[in-house]
């Protein structure tokens, strides 16, 4: 079976909206606060995988076909990845909102 060459990133959930924004944002406190604690949590909570994952996904803004070419794993892989990341994210950061 030949490899699936095309993938499609078309996540455009709620969750994804709010951890670009606490990222992208700044000046109140509050924001900065979160921004704080969610960096926090990227670094303490989640597996270096993921970790990676979460860095080229939001901070140097690649796609998911993007990180698969430079991690040498399918897309779907870092699909997988990055919903489970973020899940934990929006779990963790729910106590703080």
């Amino acid at each position: 079976m030949p490899r699936r060459e095309s993938y499609s990133d078309t996540f455009t959930g709620q969750a994804d909206k709010n951890i670009r924004s606490i990222l992208s944002g700044g000046g109140e406190e509050q924001h900065t606060r979160l921004k704080r604690i969610l960096l926090k949590v990227i670094n303490n909570e989640l597996t270096p995988r993921q970790k990676e994952i979460i860095v080229l996904y939001y901070f140097k803004n690649m796609d998911t076909t993007e990180i698969s070419a430079e991690l040498g794993v399918t897309p779907q892989a870092v699909s997988a990845a990055r919903a489970r990341a973020r899940l934990r994210l929006v779990r963790i950061l729910q106590y703080y909102m």
